[in-house]
């Protein structure tokens, strides 16, 4: 398995709005691609804003080619998250899931 990791910052009002995007039109849009496994949205408060990590698991780079499309490593930030962040990564990082303990 392989997570995408993707970070971004928002207002708290923002993080709301995030949120409902998250999942109102990204999870179900993840959910229709074959090999998606599950995803991860994890807020903190840091001063004033909220930090944003995303965490999408995937069965494999073909899965993860099949949303992203051949430039694995861009994130996918559709108009709707933009609009809601004050920040954003435009690139991804992915890591091999070594050891997995939810079931």
């Amino acid at each position: 398995m392989i997570a995408r990791i993707w970070s971004a910052i928002a207002t708290e009002k923002g993080a709301e709005a995030y949120r409902s995007h998250f999942e109102g039109s990204v999870v179900p849009s993840l959910r229709s691609v074959p090999g998606h496994r599950g995803a991860y949205l994890m807020e903190r408060d840091s001063e004033g804003s909220v930090e944003i990590e995303v965490v999408t698991l995937w069965e494999s780079m073909a899965a993860i080619r099949a949303f992203a499309g051949s430039d694995v490593d861009t994130a996918v930030v559709e108009p709707a998250a933009r609009a809601a962040l004050t920040g954003f990564d435009d690139t991804v990082t992915h890591f091999t899931v070594a050891v997995d303990t939810v079931q």
